[in-house]
């Protein structure tokens, strides 16, 4: 938890050496002269590492959590501004422009599809629609390392992101917050809670209203999101939960690439900037909207037996207008771009539910924390697919050195292309853990059987059909071991497998196996006896096989499934108290990953993009404890990320970067009689606008964030 300031008293709240450990925010009784203990978790919080109330840190796994007031404190904006100071993560992959994905690596594997309260978030694979979780309604995020199949089903091997909601409180609060800052924002939320009345039902309130200019030229981004959820106790041994979420995204800044010549590369016929808009105003639509309702039951069978159900309906639509282009759409000498243009409607409808029951059972000096599932995903979608030719050719006279954003007449459309793809996806879990402890041993083994089908039916005006269909039954498992040693030290090994269903049949119509996955980890995690220091460190060595590669002799774009990636480092954390006032946290990664198989014989050897080797996070917080400037916080961080591949054959590097960011706040509720709290806040991201990039090919590259700075008032009453 994070300091209060609270007349001139500075309060923390520990909620146990276990969780500081976890989520590397490690405090002493030092730190104050009042403590307060203060459990945030609703009754159905089940941690992402072992799906049950045990804490994260008996999983001899890595797993990084991160507070939501941290994320407020430094003015993230989605899920991957969250995720930029965790280790092993590589978040805003496609820039800092585009915002409608969150997209980022874990241990150099990409990640599609991110867990919201332990169910998944629906994502139409291979399109643009993806539900997304604003970090107002955040409590926390927690990052688990590795394969996680043996809990979640379909998984890559290098980890997941499971973001926690907040729930409802049985403390009446209501906090207001208001917000400006770059690129013109304006944004107000509320977050209110409490009892209401005396009908044992405890409600929250979220709603947020944001709007501002986007990084590029032209384009603008809007939020509306409400989130309301009550809890029901039926019972002291039932708990029921309601839970919306609806948010609305009338604009969405942009989905478009740059060359790098003139942006990583110079070119004397001229350069681009961060704000440099390829697209055009008069095609420029990204529209999405996202309703999800879900219930939790959470029911005490027995003093030692607990049965939960969680359940989540989804329904989303995103609209989009837009211009791509082909790396032979681009003359370098003189700046030319030709684009093409084309528009996408999305559809998703989906449900998922998990049913868990757990356990503990005593036998002697043994304790086992049981756990035993079922799970269930259906996702029904489709998408409306259009091309477009104009016949005013002045559209395409663009010249990217000098962009006019305002050629495009939509009368002069004319459709050239439909096409239609219309998807399922189901899947059932069963799956089965056992966590043992004997005194400071602590073992763990799980294993879970997944039934998965997928369609995907392809159709064109040119009637032109392709149905690809894939149905896999698949073992998943994890084993591991911690002991705790009575110094503060506790050494864990563990080995743990995942894998990724794939649809499509390979040219002698043989229907594709899943890509499979598998991680041996080993480390070290230690806590001090005060808990003023906390240091964990692992090795890891992934190995995914089965991946589909392309068919070297297919002129129909067929693939084989003969390629395997190996992704193996180093990761380091580490949270000090260096005085009751100064707290450190800091990180270290190194990835060596390369691909060791692949029917192309230039591609083996070759690392993938996204992956850099090094990369390190270093965050500090400073809080004022008297004098004048008593309740003021001062922090700063520093990111490096090491130099990335510009392509899938190596040919060239995209630059490393290192940025410096900082949060300054005041408690100001001294000044605001008839307020609980009271705080300014100050945010600046990439303070010395530092130019970094990132890429996929060099026809393909985006700019990162450039500096931002959000000032921010938040009154709990």
């Amino acid at each position: 938890m994070n300091p209060i300031f609270s007349t001139g008293v500075f309060k923390r709240s520990t909620v146990s050496i276990a969780v500081a450990l976890a989520s590397f925010s490690v405090y002493s009784d030092a730190f104050a002269e009042e403590v307060e203990t203060i459990v945030v978790q609703s009754e159905g919080y089940r941690n992402t590492a072992t799906k049950t109330a045990l804490q994260p840190e008996e999983t001899p796994q890595g797993i990084t959590i991160i507070e939501g007031e941290a994320i407020e404190q430094r003015d993230a904006e989605s899920l991957s501004q969250a995720l930029r100071y965790a280790p092993g993560v590589v978040t805003e992959v496609r820039g800092g422009a585009v915002t409608l994905y969150d997209t980022f690596t874990i241990r150099g594997f990409g990640v599609d599809k991110s867990y919201y309260d332990g169910l998944v978030l629906s994502y139409l694979n291979g399109w643009n629609l993806q539900a997304q979780i604003d970090p107002v309604a955040i409590e926390q995020i927690e990052v688990f390392k590795g394969p996680t199949s043996v809990l979640y089903g379909s998984m890559p091997p290098g980890g997941m992101v499971n973001i926690i909601a907040k729930a409802p409180e049985d403390v009446a609060s209501t906090e207001v917050s208001v917000a400006t800052g770059s690129h013109s924002l304006v944004e107000a939320s509320v977050d209110s809670t409490g009892p209401l009345g005396d009908t044992g039902l405890n409600y929250r309130f979220i709603a947020k209203a944001s709007q501002q200019d986007g990084q590029v030229d032209t384009t603008e981004e809007e939020t509306l999101l409400l989130a309301p959820s009550i809890d029901w106790h039926i019972s002291d041994k039932t708990l029921v939960n309601f839970n919306l979420y609806y948010q609305n995204d009338p604009e969405m800044g942009m989905n478009s690439s740059l060359p790098a010549s003139g942006m990583i590369y110079d070119n004397d016929a001229g350069s681009t900037s961060a704000s440099t808009f390829v697209g055009d105003k008069n095609w420029s639509e990204f529209e999405r909207e996202v309703f999800m309702a879900g219930y939790k039951i959470n029911h005490e069978l027995s003093d030692s037996w607990t049965f939960l159900q969680n359940f989540r309906y989804t329904d989303a639509s995103l609209s989009q207008k837009n211009t791509y282009h082909l790396a032979s759409n681009f003359d370098e000498e003189t700046g030319t771009l030709v684009r093409n243009i084309y528009s996408t409607e999305e559809e998703v409808s989906a449900v998922a539910i998990d049913n868990q029951l757990s356990g503990v059972i005593i036998t002697g000096d043994l304790e086992h924390n049981v756990l035993l599932g079922v799970d269930y995903q259906n996702l029904e979608g489709d998408s409306a697919y259009s091309e477009y030719y104009t016949t005013d050719n002045a559209f395409y006279e663009f010249n990217i050195f000098s962009p006019d954003n305002d050629l495009l007449d939509t009368d002069t459309l004319v459709e050239s292309y439909a096409a239609t793809d219309d998807i399922d996806v189901e899947q059932l879990g069963f799956y089965v853990q056992d966590q043992l402890r004997w005194n400071q041993l602590v073992l763990i083994s799980g294993g879970r059987f997944d039934h998965y089908k997928s369609t995907s039916y392809y159709e064109d005006n040119y009637a032109y059909t392709a149905e690809s269909d894939a149905e896999h039954s698949q073992f998943s498992y994890r084993v591991g071991a911690l002991y705790e040693l009575s110094n503060g030290l506790s050494p864990f090994v563990s080995y743990a497998t995942s894998f990724e269903p794939v649809t499509g049949v390979d040219a002698d119509g043989n229907s594709f196996d899943p890509e499979l996955g598998s991680q041996v980890e080993a480390g070290v995690k230690y806590v001090s006896l005060d808990g003023g220091l906390a240091v964990a460190g692992s090795v890891f060595h992934i190995v995914k096989s089965d991946a589909l590669v392309s068919d070297p002799d297919s002129t129909y774009g067929d693939q084989l499934q003969i390629g395997e990636l190996v992704s193996q480092g180093v990761e380091i954390e580490l949270a000090a108290a260096i005085t009751p006032a100064w707290q450190l946290n800091a990180s270290y990664t190194y990835t060596d990953m390369e691909i060791t198989e692949d029917t192309d014989s230039d591609l083996e050897g070759t690392t993938p993009i996204w992956v850099p080797e090094h990369s390190s996070n270093l965050w500090s917080d400073y809080y004022i404890l008297e004098g004048l400037l008593t309740g003021a916080r001062i922090s700063g961080g520093v990111r490096y990320v090491g130099e990335m591949q510009m392509d899938a054959y190596n040919t060239d590097t995209v630059p490393g970067y290192t940025l410096v960011d900082f949060s300054i706040g005041y408690d100001v509720q001294r000044f605001l009689p008839g307020v609980d709290s009271a705080s300014l806040n100050l945010a600046v991201n990439n303070a010395f606008n530092e130019e970094y990039y990132s890429c996929y090919d060099s026809a393909n590259c985006w700019y990162g964030a450039e500096r931002t700075a959000t000032v921010s008032f938040n009154a709990t009453f």
